[in-house]
């Protein structure tokens, strides 16, 4: 890369961005794609019924992984689709009686867009505010439901800071006024419980490659009693029930399925390994710095995601000088822009705290040793940022920085 020298490869500690593949999942997926490679749909010889059989066995458990039926998941490219189609497929389908939906101003930009783009064609949606803690007000909810309030999607789990909205209770909510209930479930599945009778969810979105599966699968869970129904946002042959036509991609539905397994295996042990590891990430930058704040609920949180500000860095800066190791200031498919986080910003974050984000993923297969490496590097970094830094003088000095007039040039 031109003008960053380092040797070797970064450590990462980007999990929220994308897993690598579990060498497990691999070893199930290989033969799909060398000898056993027959569409799943040809119906007249072994290819097709073998292709067929492992695409069956994979959605059984991708299901059981979330405590549903087999019949009731759909194989997509990944969460993005499954949100448009539950997004705009509910709203196109129940569009004479339902036309407005309530989502959450902390949504992944998928359903964002997905919201404004039924804002275009007339729909109505009101985006909850969340608490400085991330998570939204349950009241709020109850206030924003309209007779004709055709769905409500509130994610499981932030993508950016990792907090867990009480998904249970908003699908009681739902329940009581018999509106679908739609959640982005991409960095909760395989990371905490999730069961779509407890929950009471008539739509859940899944990836794979958050999970330590491959990349372009995932899918939509769609429940079938009480019976939701959504409008196909692709057309073509009819494949998994009319909902998302296209040849399903036995191998990497066997790897997705592969995955859901191991996680359902190990996911506890995954939680508590990763939990002693960001108490150690945290421990080992909070004794040397201070200044340091954690974004989103401490409580409510997926252990894997330590999303951090440090008061008196310019983040971008922070970021280029932790080249060794690969972190990200938010999101990866708004860490183009240089504006500070939407989602930090729906907290209520101060601009310039906003801006000095850093979000540390922690995986299946992070060690220890790279935890103490990333925290020293965080730490020499900052320290070495806030010696440049004229603000970190003046509050060392006693100055309360809000009281400064300053002058425009």
């Amino acid at each position: 890369m031109k003008g960053v020298k380092i040797s070797g490869r970064p450590l990462y500690l980007d999990m929220q961005a994308t897993t690598p593949v579990d060498p497990r999942v691999i070893d199930a997926m290989l033969p799909y794609y060398l000898s056993r490679f027959g569409n799943p749909h040809s119906r007249t010889h072994l290819y097709g019924w073998e292709s067929e059989n492992a695409v069956e066995t994979a959605r059984a458990q991708v299901a059981s992984l979330i405590n549903a039926s087999p019949r009731e998941i759909i194989f997509t490219s990944g969460a993005t689709e499954s949100n448009n189609i539950s997004v705009k497929g509910v709203m196109h389908f129940y569009k004479d009686k339902k036309r407005h939906v309530i989502t959450t101003q902390t949504e992944h930009k998928c359903v964002l867009d997905s919201c404004r783009h039924l804002q275009q064609e007339g729909f109505d949606v009101t985006y909850l505010p969340v608490q400085s803690n991330g998570i939204i007000d349950l009241e709020k909810l109850r206030a924003a439901i309209r007779p004709d309030t055709g769905l409500v999607s509130v994610m499981a789990v932030n993508n950016e800071i990792g907090v867990i909205q009480p998904i249970e209770e908003i699908g009681q909510i739902c329940k009581e006024f018999n509106i679908p209930f739609h959640t982005d479930a991409a960095q909760a599945l395989g990371k905490i419980p999730v069961d779509v009778e407890k929950m009471n969810v008539s739509l859940m979105s899944l990836s794979g490659h958050k999970i330590y599966g491959p990349k372009g699968i995932g899918a939509l869970y769609m429940r079938r009693r009480p019976r939701i129904r959504v409008e196909p946002q692709m057309n073509g042959g009819g494949q998994e029930r009319g909902i998302r036509s296209g040849t399903v991609p036995t191998p990497l539905v066997v790897g997705f399925g592969a995955a859901c397994e191991l996680a359902m295996k190990e996911m506890e042990y995954d939680d508590t390994r990763i939990r002693g590891l960001q108490d150690r990430l945290l421990k080992g930058i909070r004794e040397k710095l201070d200044g340091v704040v954690v974004n989103g609920c401490m409580e409510r949180r997926y252990a894997g995601n330590l999303n951090l500000s440090f008061a008196y860095v310019e983040g971008e800066s922070l970021l280029m000088g932790l080249k060794e190791v690969a972190v990200s200031s938010g999101s990866a498919c708004t860490s183009a822009s240089l504006e500070p986080s939407y989602v930090l910003r729906a907290l209520g974050v101060e601009e310039d705290m906003a801006h000095t984000s850093i979000r540390f993923g922690i995986g299946r297969f992070t060690t220890e040793a790279e935890i103490d490496r990333a925290a020293e590097l965080t730490v020499k970094q900052v320290e070495k940022l806030r010696e440049m830094s004229p603000l970190y003088e003046m509050v060392k000095e006693g100055i309360d920085l809000k009281s400064i007039q300053w002058a425009q040039h």
